[in-house]
């Protein structure tokens, strides 16, 4: 047996449930009706975001609800060029979310800078000139 190489769904736990639907929903992303009072799930491109009480995820999971630091876990969004990802972090930024690295070149040959939602989750948004992208934006690596 194998497990399909595949992520289904992303859960952010989150203080404010409505002030992270709103923050997300700036950015042009749309909440399913799917969702309900406690939880917000958005369809992205193969993949679902999903946005949790942080208390109630980590009981969920049975572990501990900690105070925040750095998770050890990124988010990114690749982009197809140096010039979206300037787009892409400017808007961000626009939609409220918070400077973290503004976007520059970086030492594995690509570009990307890094925000921060209302949570402290961190976005990495990049471009990678080893990944190239499919027709419908998915990073597409060798075999």
């Amino acid at each position: 047996m194998s497990i399909d190489r595949r992520i289904s769904l992303v859960t952010l736990g989150v203080e404010d449930l409505v002030r992270s639907t709103a923050f997300y929903e700036k950015l042009g992303w749309q909440k399913s009706a799917s969702s309900s009072e406690t939880v917000t799930f958005i369809q992205l491109k193969g993949t679902v975001l999903g946005l949790f009480s942080r208390a109630s995820l980590a009981e969920d999971a049975r572990v501990p609800d900690t105070p925040k630091g750095f998770s050890g876990v990124t988010l990114a969004h690749n982009v197809s060029s140096e010039r979206g990802v300037d787009a892409v972090y400017k808007f961000a930024i626009s939609c409220g979310a918070t400077e973290i690295k503004k976007p520059e070149k970086v030492f594995w040959g690509g570009y990307s800078g890094y925000f921060a939602d209302p949570d402290g989750h961190l976005w990495e948004i990049a471009y990678n000139p080893f990944f190239p992208m499919d027709a419908e934006g998915h990073v597409a690596l060798p075999d």
